[in-house]
């Protein structure tokens, strides 16, 4: 009681006035004491401050449930023209980039989990039942289905004609994108403890190059599988298996050939692409969303939703900011000179790529959170969140 009696003290002396924000706070206080989903520290309660930037919504749509709550990757895909979304409960819609105005949609009858992963002229999802479907880019319109090991939570990757499916029993699959048909398939047993979820992977000179459960970074052949290099990124410390536990489940960050990566406990590492060579570690920093970057920094939401500025040549920290921890961040999305992230209450948050200093927020949704990163596009920011919103954002200066 002590503790929520300093906290709204302390709102009040701070000139918090939103309702919001208050609700918000008692929400994660309650919850840190009665327990609940990953609640080890209550979220940070956001500060006011006199904004920079003016966010205006230039158009809101609804694609279905969303993910409805659940840990899923189901990230929007752009294609000329249109933002590809998909929901849970296997609806696909198609929206125009600019205007958000519904260019088609198809339902699946499939319980989605991941995708949709941009073809040459197809869009791939995976399914909680294992099954990667391709949709014609053009209408939704089926067409084939495949069955795999086991769910999907990673987004297929497609490059030259071959789709590259992950899934939860720690498995690598290629397919053919044209027909579905099984080309090769790589499996690695997994350990007995990970965090759920799989990072995607990355393409690199026919290489597929992915970071799995036993915090190994590993590249496969694209054309066949065969295993080609690996290095440990992460390696287990500790008595228990709790402590032990070393899960890389972001997607692996390509720049001008080189890997970087990051994982539950794994600290941050930057590889080089051709032989998987450690060029710098970090082990100070962990991150279960992943990296951004320009042309210069790395950027992340690290374990305790930090943000951080990173040197991408010696993986030492620039400026961190501290103010929205706890507060289940998204991966960064970089853009002009802006840092913008989601959080589980529904802000998406603007940050100076400088400092890091607090710019501006907006909400987008009343009550379900956001866990999927927001996506650029010609300085238009998109945002899905969790109960299937799918808003199109847009700042301007002061």
């Amino acid at each position: 009681m002590r503790l929520i009696s300093i906290l709204f003290i302390s709102l009040i002396l701070s000139g918090c006035s939103g309702f919001d924000s208050v609700k918000e706070a008692y929400s994660g206080i309650t919850d840190y004491f009665k327990g609940g989903e990953d609640n080890s520290e209550p979220p940070s309660v956001l500060i006011e401050y006199p904004p920079e930037i003016t966010i205006e919504e230039i158009w809101r749509e609804s694609v279905g449930v969303g993910s409805d709550q659940q840990s899923l990757k189901l990230i929007p895909t752009i294609t000329a023209g249109n933002i590809i979304a998909a929901d849970k409960e296997g609806l696909v819609e198609a929206h125009d980039l600019k205007t958000g105005r519904l260019v088609w949609k198809a339902k699946t009858q499939l319980n989605l989990s991941a995708g949709p992963g941009l073809g040459a002229s197809s869009l791939l999802l995976g399914s909680s039942d294992a099954d990667v479907v391709a949709l014609n880019i053009e209408n939704g319109e089926q067409l084939w289905k495949t069955k795999v090991t086991s769910e999907v939570l990673s987004v297929p990757l497609v490059s030259h004609g071959i789709v590259v499916v992950r899934t939860t029993d720690g498995a690598v699959t290629a397919l053919n994108e044209k027909t579905g048909a099984k080309l090769w398939h790589y499996e690695l047993t997994s350990p007995a403890l990970s965090v759920r979820g799989i990072g995607s992977p990355i393409i690199y000179e026919d290489n597929v190059i992915a970071g799995f459960d036993t915090g190994k970074l590993m590249s496969l052949r694209l054309l066949d599988g065969k295993y080609t290099w690996e290095t440990s990124i992460a390696i287990p410390k500790g008595r228990t298996e709790v402590e032990r536990l070393v899960d890389i489940d972001v997607d692996p960050l390509d720049v001008a050939g080189t890997v970087f990566i990051t994982g539950y406990h794994g600290g941050a590492a930057a590889v080089s692409e051709i032989d998987g060579e450690i060029l710098w570690r970090n082990e100070t920093l962990s991150s279960n969303t992943g990296i951004s970057h320009d042309f210069r920094y790395l950027y992340l939401s690290d374990a305790n939703d930090n943000i951080l500025q990173i040197e991408q040549r010696t993986g030492s920290g620039l400026w961190k900011q501290k103010e929205l921890q706890y507060r289940k961040l998204t991966k960064p999305a970089i853009y002009d000179q802006y840092v913008v992230v989601g959080d589980f209450a529904g802000y998406v948050h603007w940050l100076a790529i400088n400092d890091g200093r607090q710019l501006g927020r907006f909400k987008v949704t009343k009550e379900i959170g956001i866990d999927v990163p927001p996506i650029v596009v010609d300085n238009t920011v998109y945002i899905y969140a969790k109960d299937g919103t799918l808003a199109a954002l847009r700042t301007r200066s002061h």
